[in-house]
């Protein structure tokens, strides 16, 4: 009986030591004693903190990571741009960096997928200066020079050598999270021969050519941002009006969450980043197309139940330019309500603003001057401040005289009109006609004013 139990202890005692098994990341940071440091992971480009602790007086630092943590790109972080991103895929991880200059000092001492994983986007940074500054000589230069053919060939090895170099690692590394990274990091090979506007077409076309849209491991990293927003710089061109960019735009996000619908957790993360992104530089008609012509696979037909990302959806279809403003009652500065739909003008402009918003306080003057220069008036203006706070946004009203319908619900981004339009950042503004339809949704001074002149109100 005794050697039994004996037995079983020995069997139990190793599986439980495994299961406490972790790991250590352990960094030095030159030029940063007794200082905090914090520990992040990411999902997409958001960060969420795991951990944090003081270097000592040598700038040493470390961390415990347990076995159960996900394999990931993780950062190391002490200050705003101060950082380093490292890949964890349940290894032991030490390095040193300048705390000034990190990304020109870091050494990997310790971890095999962060000393291949950094030496390569090293490398990758050199050879694409490299193809930048040949580009134009095989685009431009003449083709029976002598020189043309050292730099077309010399164009053409320095990506056979990357694309060596990857393969290489895949077969030597093949559960390598690193190596997941840098191959969708990776871009089509390119012939040299192809004009700029075959080779722009061909980007287009092959650019997600030998991804796997079914790994959502990446999605613990910022993989994913840094790939569509690679995609989308194919389609842009600063000779482009804002429309004609839209138009563009409208072809990249088709194309890019076409191919990632075969993977639901991938197509939610692609659809939901684009819309944030799309939303916060104002593409209006990129937003209604998105909203018009995508929804999350994993929406509720129940209210209650819906995702944050298909109410953000819904909600763009009902803000979208030519739709009936959605109506909603809020308390004025006196806490009496007001509707929108009571307003009784020949136009509304509708304002959504903050006392802590510098780019609002520095714009609310100027609409303000133009709203007294109305003769006759013809549009009435609903101030809504997104403050918390009674006092700020009052010293705000107070300060600068405005004398049109000032309101709040004082619940800052959880308010009901906030939900109601969207709103995620400030200034954010609707011009409204009598009957409350949407006819421009203005995002900055300039485009306020060019908004009142169209409707003849300037």
């Amino acid at each position: 009986m005794m050697k039994k139990l004996l037995l079983l202890v020995g069997l139990i005692v190793p599986f439980f030591g495994m299961a406490q098994v972790a790991y250590t990341l352990q960094g030095q940071l030159a030029n940063l004693s007794q200082q905090p440091v914090y520990l992040l992971s990411f999902f997409g480009e958001r960060n969420t903190l795991i951990d944090s602790t003081v270097t000592d007086p040598a700038g040493i630092f470390s961390f415990s990571l347990p076995a159960t943590l996900a394999p990931g790109l993780y950062r190391v972080s002490w200050g705003k741009e101060q950082f380093v991103d490292l890949v964890f895929n349940r290894e032991e991880i030490r390095f040193r960096t300048d705390a000034v200059h990190p990304s020109d000092s870091l050494v990997i001492l310790e971890s095999t997928e962060n000393k291949f994983y950094h030496d390569f986007l090293d490398a990758d940074r050199v050879n694409q200066i490299k193809l930048e500054l040949l580009q134009p000589v095989a685009d431009y230069y003449p083709d029976r020079d002598p020189f043309y053919f050292n730099a077309v060939a010399n164009y053409e090895n320095i990506q056979h050598r990357q694309l060596a170099s990857l393969d290489s690692l895949k077969r030597t590394y093949p559960d390598s999270y690193a190596v997941k990274i840098l191959t969708l990091f990776s871009s089509p090979f390119l012939p040299a021969s192809l004009s700029p506007d075959v080779r722009l077409a061909y980007l287009k076309q092959h650019f997600f050519d030998q991804v796997d849209f079914n790994d959502t491991a990446l999605l613990r990293s910022n993989a994913w941002p840094n790939k569509a927003i690679s995609y989308l710089a194919l389609y842009s061109n600063n000779r482009l009006t804002q429309k004609q960019l839209e138009t563009e735009f409208i072809q990249a996000v088709t194309v890019m969450l076409g191919a990632a619908g075969t993977n639901p957790d991938l197509f939610k993360f692609l659809l939901d980043y684009l819309v944030s992104g799309f939303d916060k530089f104002h593409f209006e008609e990129v937003i209604t197309y998105l909203a018009e012509n995508f929804q999350d696979p994993y929406a509720c037909e129940d209210q209650d139940k819906k995702s944050a990302l298909q109410k953000k959806l819904d909600t763009f279809k009902k803000i979208a330019i030519g739709q009936t403003a959605p109506d909603f009652e809020i308390p004025d500065t006196r806490g009496r309500p007001l509707k929108l739909s009571g307003i009784n003008s020949e136009y509304t402009l509708l304002l959504f603003w903050s006392s802590e918003c510098g780019h609002c306080t520095e714009m609310l003057p100027k609409a303000k001057a133009l709203y007294e220069a109305q003769k006759p008036k013809r549009y009435e203006v609903l101030a809504i401040s997104i403050d918390t706070s009674r006092t700020g946004w009052m010293q705000v009203v107070n300060d600068e005289k405005l004398n049109w319908i000032n309101a709040s619900e004082l619940k800052g981004f959880n308010g009901k009109s906030v939900d109601l339009y969207n709103i995620y950042a400030t200034p954010t503004m609707f011009l409204l006609d009598r009957n409350k339809k949407i006819l421009a949704k203005p995002i900055s001074y300039r485009e306020l004013e060019e908004a009142l002149r169209e409707q003849g109100l300037l």
